[in-house]
């Protein structure tokens, strides 16, 4: 097991950069279907699930631009529909449903894929 043995009695002192969590970030970029105007968002991990979610949001009409670990997500007009093919990549697609039936008043969203989880 990894540890940190710090002795000496002096105090610590730094900094460090916390990078975001992808946790936190999928249904936050989700959310963003309820919105208006375009929304900004900042530390967002580069990871392949945050750029299947962007490309999802763009195919429900909020098209996402990253640049850096900066996401902008801008509504227009918004479809109830998420495809099978890009849905079935990742478990958070399912996170697109509540969004889309808040604003549209219907969704269609096929059972998630993603790596398995247990048996």
């Amino acid at each position: 097991m990894d540890k940190l043995v710090i002795q000496g009695g002096v105090p610590l002192r730094g900094s460090i950069a916390v990078s975001g969590s992808k946790n936190a970030a999928l249904p936050i970029l989700m959310a963003s279907i309820l919105a208006e105007e375009p929304i900004t968002y900042t530390n967002v991990p580069r990871l392949r699930d945050i750029f299947t979610t962007n490309k999802l949001l763009a195919i429900l009409g909020c098209p996402a631009e990253f640049d850096g670990h900066t996401v902008t997500v801008t509504p227009c007009d918004l479809k109830p529909e998420a495809p099978y093919d890009l849905v079935k990549t990742m478990r958070a697609s399912v996170l697109c449903l509540g969004p889309l039936l808040a604003r549209l008043g219907e969704a269609r969203v096929a059972l998630p894929g993603g790596c398995a989880i247990g048996a």
